[in-house]
């Protein structure tokens, strides 16, 4: 489990491990992470982490998608575009200037679908959020 605080909200994420395995070690290699919360330019009513100075392993298409559900949080290990974390909020394509994208499925955040409209709302209204990913120690 990870947790995410964005601003001074606090959500968790289930990850999925058994679904996309090296996603899920990649990210908590590299967790604790600091860095913001943006709109996403092309994606619908989703939110992302820019996370292109990480050196990330080599990691496989492994629960991909292109139409994720509120609440997937995808990898995207750079394939034809940055690196990035996508925090979908509500109806998403994943896309750039590149096209269509498909990242990993790695985990799925524990909050309402108002709480995530909410987020995507601020982050268009008012720009980039303050965000932290860490891992929960259980």
């Amino acid at each position: 489990m990870i947790q995410i605080t964005i601003e001074d909200t606090t959500f968790t994420a289930e990850l999925h491990a058994d679904k996309a395995p090296e996603s899920v070690a990649a990210v908590l290699d590299f967790l604790p992470l600091e860095s913001e919360l943006m709109h996403v330019r092309w994606s619908g009513i989703a939110t992302w982490i820019n996370i292109d100075t990480i050196d990330l392993p080599d990691i496989p298409r492994e629960n991909h998608t292109v139409y994720p559900s509120r609440g997937d949080l995808l990898l995207y290990p750079g394939y034809r575009n940055e690196q990035e974390i996508l925090v979908p909020c509500g109806p998403t394509c994943f896309k750039s200037p590149a096209g269509e994208l498909a990242g990993n499925h790695f985990a799925t955040i524990d909050a309402s679908a108002d709480e995530l409209k909410a987020i995507e709302e601020a982050t268009l209204r008012d720009g980039s959020k303050d965000i932290v990913i860490s891992k929960v120690e259980e």
